[in-house]
C-alpha cells in the first residue's frame, strides 16, 4: 500500500494559453444541434431499444426539429444495423435531414457501416480511436504513431468507401476519444494527421460541401478548472493548420 497515494498522480502540465477568449464568450445564435438519443450499439441500455421502439422515437425527434440525428452503432448490433436499414428501405428519412452512424477504427467494422449506409441520401460518418496514454499502453499496446497511422488509414478507408458512392452526399466526423485524457499536443498532432486524407474539396462532394469536422468530446472532466478541455480546444483551434476546418466543442466556445 502506498502511504502517499497523492505520489502516484502526476499534475497535468499546464497550457500556455495567456489571452484565452472562451471565459467571456456568450452564444449569439443557436448552435448546430445533433440528437444522440437513438444510440444504442455498445453502449446500450441493459435493456436496449428494439426497432418499434427505435421508430417511434426518431418520429418524435423528427416533430422537435431536429435535422441530425445520430441513429445508430450498426457495426456493434443487429437491432442497430436493422434499424438502420429500415429507415432507408422504408423511406422514413425526410428531405433535409441527416443521419449519423459511429465507427471505430476497424477495418471490418467500417466495412459493416457501409453496408448499412447504402442507399442513403445523406450520411455523417463519425471514426474514432481512443488516444489517450493508458489506452495506448494498455489496450492497444502501441505507439503514438502506431495510434496516429490507425487513424489515418482508417479515414483513407472511409474517403475511398465514400467516393464509390457518390448517390450519397458524405460528412465525415473524427474524435480522438478520451480526448481529456490525451496530451494536447497528441490530440493535435493526430487531427492534423487525418484531416488532409480527407481532401473535402477534391470531388469527393458537389461544389461547397462541407470539410470534415472534428469533435472534441469532454465526456470527462478530470483535469483542474484552469486546464478545461474548453482551454484545450482554444489552444487547439488557434493553431490548427486547417483554418476552414469545421469543430464541433464545448458550446461555449462557439
Amino acid at each position: 500500500m502506498l502511504l502517499t497515494p497523492s505520489d502516484k498522480y502526476a499534475p497535468f502540465p499546464p497550457l500556455s494559453l495567456p489571452d484565452r477568449q472562451w471565459p467571456g464568450k456568450t452564444l449569439q445564435q443557436a448552435p448546430r444541434w445533433l440528437s444522440t438519443d437513438l444510440r444504442d450499439g455498445n453502449q446500450a441500455l441493459a435493456e436496449p431499444m428494439d426497432s418499434n421502439r427505435k421508430k417511434l422515437f426518431w418520429q418524435l425527434l423528427l416533430q422537435c426539429g431536429f435535422k441530425e440525428i445520430e441513429v445508430a452503432f450498426p457495426s456493434a448490433s443487429l437491432t442497430d444495423f436493422n434499424f438502420v436499414r429500415a429507415l432507408i428501405e422504408e423511406k422514413l428519412i425526410p428531405d433535409g435531414v441527416t443521419i449519423q452512424v459511429l465507427t471505430q477504427a476497424r477495418s471490418d467494422l467500417i466495412d459493416r457501416t457501409f453496408v448499412a449506409l447504402e442507399g442513403a441520401r445523406r450520411a455523417t460518418l463519425h471514426l474514432y480511436n481512443a488516444t489517450a496514454p493508458v489506452f495506448r499502453k494498455l489496450v492497444f499496446r502501441q505507439s503514438r504513431e502506431e495510434i496516429v497511422a490507425l487513424a489515418v488509414s482508417a479515414t483513407r478507408q472511409i474517403r475511398l468507401r465514400c467516393a464509390s458512392l457518390p448517390e450519397t452526399h458524405w460528412t465525415f466526423e473524427y474524435s480522438p476519444e478520451t480526448f481529456c485524457f490525451t496530451e494536447t499536443d497528441f490530440a493535435l498532432e493526430i487531427c492534423e494527421a487525418v484531416a488532409p486524407v480527407w481532401q473535402p474539396r477534391q470531388g469527393l462532394h458537389q461544389p461547397g460541401a462541407p470539410d470534415p469536422v472534428t469533435e472534441l468530446q469532454p465526456r470527462f472532466v478530470i483535469k483542474t478548472p484552469g486546464q478545461c478541455p474548453a482551454a484545450d480546444a482554444e489552444l487547439l483551434r488557434g493553431i490548427f493548420h486547417r483554418p476552414a476546418l469545421a469543430w464541433l466543442i464545448p458550446d461555449f466556445l462557439t
